[in-house]
């Protein structure tokens, strides 16, 4: 890899674990409703990268499933989960989300698991349980557990994207951004009154987060990435990929003062070098589909 993409991958992991920090203010501090600020971000998604809608990839219904799973809901649960749990945890947590595109990818595509995956997939899902776990015993945080169903609403968005083909970065924003506004939008309306009176209250803050949110990390970053895809193995980004929760772990203690001990330490350890595993199988699907879910964020 040319310093110049390794520079521009470093800048892709910088802007979405950022973007994963902007989303702990945005709603645990600056009172934002989670589904009112999904809704709204994936309406500027949605408006920018309008005249890539059409024509629709085939099966359409497909797509919009998709776009719902890897759009809609995995975002509404993700920033239900930031309301409680810090982005840290949430960062090693969502790790979850490579063993279940795995094990779906096994259900769905027909892939085999190997004891290289298996290894990674215990790992992974070990460093989980560690970060999970209290001296009281296993900790049922609501915020993690909403973190879990994300990754896996993701992971199975991801998988049932490898059964269409043709369609390109920007088309896909385009449809995740579609099919995710309208419904999005109606539960807000009928689950939290005085959302917009929230989003008037935090003011440009709030204006700002939607904009980088939707612009630098949904449309930039990722067509920038899946660029990087094109170009390089997926063997090669993926495990690169990994810099992300590692920059989300460091903001978080910085920025909004997370909790870090050995235990956090250890688990994270444990679930990234499970991810890293998984990732550098010889196959190529499965850490090209780790990415796309990964980055569907």
């Amino acid at each position: 890899m040319s310093l110049r993409d390794f520079g521009l991958l470093i800048l892709i992991c910088l802007a979405w674990a950022g973007s994963n920090i902007v989303s702990k203010l945005v709603v645990a501090q600056w009172g934002v409703p989670p589904l009112y600020y999904a809704a709204v971000r994936f309406a500027l998604v949605a408006a920018i990268t309008l005249p890539w809608l059409l024509p629709a990839p085939r099966p359409t219904w497909r797509m919009v499933l998709v776009g719902l799973l890897m759009g809609g809901g995995n975002f509404a649960l993700l920033f239900m989960g930031f309301q409680t749990a810090s982005p840290s945890a949430a960062a090693v947590v969502i790790q979850l989300g490579v063993p279940f595109t795995t094990v779906l990818s096994v259900l769905m595509l027909g892939e085999k698991i190997r004891w290289r995956r298996g290894v990674g997939i215990a790992l992974t899902l070990l460093g989980a349980v560690v970060v999970m776990w209290s001296p009281h015993g296993f900790e049922l945080s609501p915020g993690l557990w909403l973190i879990v169903a994300a990754a896996f609403t993701g992971s199975l968005g991801a998988v049932m994207m490898k059964q269409i083909e043709g369609v390109k970065p920007l088309q896909f924003q385009a449809w995740v951004g579609f099919s995710s506004l309208w419904p999005l939008g109606l539960m807000s309306a009928l689950m939290e009154p005085g959302q917009v009176a929230a989003g008037l209250h935090a003011g440009w803050l709030f204006v700002g987060a939607v904009v980088f949110s939707a612009l630098v990390v949904s449309v930039l970053a990722h067509t920038a990435y899946y660029g990087l895809i094109q170009r390089y193995e997926a063997n090669l980004i993926a495990p690169l990929t990994l810099m992300t929760p590692l920059l989300t772990i460091g903001m978080g203690v910085v920025v909004t003062h997370d909790h870090f001990d050995l235990r956090m330490g250890i688990g994270a350890s444990l679930a990234l070098i499970g991810v890293l595993i998984i990732a550098l199988r010889r196959n190529q699907v499965m850490p090209l589909l780790m990415s796309i879910r990964n980055r569907a964020l």
